[in-house]
């Protein structure tokens, strides 16, 4: 079991909910890759009108914990008051904290994902905050009262793979006793062994089951 914020879940493996070709294949990966978590974007769906309605009626019934998070955020600003509005709409605790500083990278801003986390972890929140491998942004984050790290193995979206494969063996020798998913690059289930065999206590991922050409066969390859 993995535990996260008190919380236990059994799968170690999260899954993203944006970019699907219907609301159908979601429903399928979904299940098919028997996660515990999904993670879901409040400014995308909420940004869909009627179909984002839709969506989270589907999410409901689909009986998983939710994760939201700040994804299309550039300030902590926005992040702290999209985390808020997270809050009131799905009744949790939980946000994955996401400050974009660069638009072509989707690269955090640490110095405001710093920011931001120490505000919602003041104001009751638990943050899973999307960040980078550098280990002093990871410190500074637990200092500000995070007790997960979601570093990226590459750019969102690139499914590219674990790039800095040292950099992820410091990380995890340095805090073994912090839950640490990979959050962004994967895009095969053999990375996603390849973080788990470094010790990695789970991983996130989107685009490599949304783009997949099966994406309910893509899901069970990960899950298995």
């Amino acid at each position: 079991m993995l535990m996260l914020y008190g919380r236990e879940v059994s799968s170690r493996l999260l899954l993203g909910t944006a970019r699907y070709p219907s609301p159908a294949v979601l429903a399928d990966a979904v299940r098919a890759s028997n996660t515990d978590i999904l993670t879901i974007s409040l400014r995308r769906e909420m940004a869909g009108g009627r179909k984002g309605g839709q969506f989270f009626e589907l999410i409901r019934e689909l009986d998983r914990n939710v994760l939201p998070n700040t994804a299309g955020c550039h300030t902590a600003k926005e992040a702290v008051l999209t985390a808020k509005m997270a809050r009131e709409v799905f009744c949790t605790n939980w946000i994955k904290l996401e400050v974009i500083g660069h638009h072509d990278t989707l690269q955090p801003d640490v110095f405001a994902l710093v920011e931001a986390a120490k505000i919602l972890c003041d104001d009751g929140f638990e943050v899973f905050p999307y960040t980078t491998d550098d280990l002093v942004v990871a410190e500074k984050l637990l200092e500000a009262g995070c007790k997960v790290l979601m570093p990226w193995c590459a750019p969102i979206g690139s499914a590219m793979g674990p790039l800095n494969l040292v950099a992820l063996k410091s990380m995890r020798a340095r805090f073994p006793d912090i839950p640490l998913i990979v959050d962004a690059g994967i895009g095969r289930p053999s990375h996603a062994v390849t973080v788990m065999e470094l010790g990695y206590d789970a991983v996130l991922l989107n685009t490599a089951v949304a783009g997949a050409g099966d994406p309910a066969g893509m899901a069970e390859a990960f899950a298995l």
